[in-house]
């Protein structure tokens, strides 16, 4: 039997997961690191910390599931996006990452657009100019820790650390390059116009593949501290945001997803990729070679119920703690018994600012229209209604350059019908559940390592492997009802902008 390994790191720790050759998961185990908030916007984490987690989870992986480490056929990965890991050349990390969340790199963000202008980057990158991207993280330390940019032989992002340990080829996939903000999307290179605005030597930067690509084999002394064979193919894998597509088999244009998690995006699989006017969304190259994945992201959304789970539903929690339930089950139950508008109240889902599709940090979330006749239900119901018109907005972006009438669904929010439901309604399409929701980047590493050694066809093994388990499709008075009241959660966004600013501006 031959299996697939498959590391996906994340931001909270690595999750190690084997695929027997069928596509069926067959053991997991993760390991869990720090990250270091360290005040102002500035957010690290320290990839020897990664490094350890991938020894450690894959160790424990081979030691637990019974599985001779000789069936390893081949390594990929899932990862975070848009950090920077400055190395040497030994692959060693010179400081501490930077990761996607940081936002320190605000004045370079500025730098960026001043010197490049905003229209034509979001045209050359695909993305907004800003500091969530790497392009502007290796400009801060070019501004504030010369010394460490000097020393920098490559900077890399988080899978391609652990590659670049695993093999000694630095290099980085199409995908997780489509996220510095210094590729150029649609000729698939370095920007040799961005490079030269903000002064970088595009040597420091790796070597392009395609996600499929086998980086190199495992060097015989990162195999004695994996405690594997030596040999094994490393394929490069992609970015967590696309191996999602790819586990969701949203790998064929026309086909469009929507992960709901802490946060929550909605892409498509595009031939092409989709510049909005207004820069709402963003465009990822895909894993499939030749196609692209239009996206949207926002901040808070299942962050959003987990909010209101441990501040409002105190007694969904403590009946569930007696009857050892989840709350959200308890917290879903009380939301169907709020009817469709929740009486008239409103929910701002912008609990840490927004990406998609306001790009605006200084946003707070609101409830708006609360009335003696409101209770805890409306609250709940309120709170996924929000989350579900603040994603249809990002939806509509997209709607005038491809249509579709129906959306899978994969995340942990997924599991709940009733937010299904009203995603149906809100969208006005059909709502598909797939069967793996959670493991889904997972799964789409391992597919994309099994093309990449013959073990699967090709990409469209992703719709069996992942099928779909339940459908949803929308109540005409029920969507009516939605149709009308989306209007007016878009325009309490705007009449709040103002409100946004003199809050961040008060000296509490």
């Amino acid at each position: 039997m031959k299996y697939i390994l498959a590391h996906d790191l994340g931001t909270t720790g690595n999750k190690a997961t084997l695929y027997n050759q069928q596509g069926e998961m067959t053991a997991s185990n993760f390991s869990a690191y720090k990250t270091r908030h360290l005040g102002d916007n500035r957010v690290e984490q320290n990839p020897e910390d990664w490094w350890q987690a991938v020894k450690e989870s894959t160790s424990e992986l081979i030691n637990t599931s019974g599985i001779s480490s000789e069936e390893i056929a081949v390594i990929s990965f899932s990862g975070q996006m848009m950090g920077c890991v400055p190395v040497d050349e030994k692959a060693r990390p010179i400081r501490n990452a930077i990761i996607w969340a940081d936002q320190r790199s605000t004045a370079e963000e500025e730098e960026m657009i001043a010197r490049i202008g905003a229209d034509k980057g979001y045209k050359i990158t695909g993305h907004r100019l800003s500091a969530s991207y790497s392009a502007a993280k290796i400009k801060w330390l070019m501004n504030q820790e010369r010394d460490i940019y000097d020393k920098t032989h490559k900077f890399l992002q988080a899978k391609d650390y652990i590659i670049a340990r695993l093999t000694g080829v630095f290099a980085t996939d199409y995908s997780d390059a489509s996220g510095t903000n210094l590729l150029d999307l649609e000729k698939l290179q370095w920007s040799p116009e961005i490079s030269a605005a903000l002064e970088l030597d595009q040597e420091k930067l790796p070597e392009l593949k395609e996600s499929t690509a086998v980086a190199g084999e495992l060097l015989k002394s990162a195999a004695e501290d994996l405690n594997l064979p030596p040999g094994i193919p490393v394929v490069m894998g992609a970015g967590d945001g696309v191996t999602a597509s790819v586990g969701a088999g949203s790998t064929a244009p026309g086909t469009a997803y929507n992960y709901l998690g802490s946060s929550s995006w909605i892409a498509l699989t595009a031939k092409e990729p989709i510049f909005d006017p207004e820069k709402r969304t963003f465009n990822w190259a895909h894993a499939v070679s030749g196609l692209y994945a239009p996206c949207g992201t926002m901040q808070s959304a299942g962050a959003s119920y987990a909010w209101l789970r441990d501040n409002i539903a105190w007694l969904e929690q403590q009946t569930a703690a007696e009857l050892d339930f989840e709350a959200y089950d308890l917290m879903n139950i009380r939301v169907s018994q709020s009817r469709p508008g929740a009486d008239k109240l409103l929910f701002l889902p912008y609990l840490m600012g927004e990406r998609s599709p306001h790009w605006n940090p200084e946003a707070r979330g609101a409830f708006l229209g609360l009335s003696m006749n409101n209770d805890r239900a409306d609250l709940m119901r309120a709170v996924m209604e929000g989350v579900t018109f603040n994603l249809r907005i990002i939806l509509d972006s997209f709607a005038k350059e491809l249509n579709f009438d129906e959306i899978r669904v994969i995340g942990g929010g997924a599991e709940s019908s009733i937010w299904r439901e009203i995603m149906a309604n809100i969208y006005r399409k059909k709502v598909l559940k797939l069967k793996i929701l959670r493991e889904a980047p997972s799964l789409g590493a391992a597919i994309i390592g099994g093309v990449a050694v013959d073990i699967f066809p090709d990409f469209s093994v992703a719709e069996k492997l992942n099928p779909v388990v339940d459908r949803i499709e929308a109540t005409p008075e029920v969507a009516d009802t939605y149709q009308e009241i989306y209007p007016v959660f878009k325009d309490s966004y705007r009449a709040l902008t103002d409100i946004y600013s003199r809050l961040k501006s008060l000296k509490l």
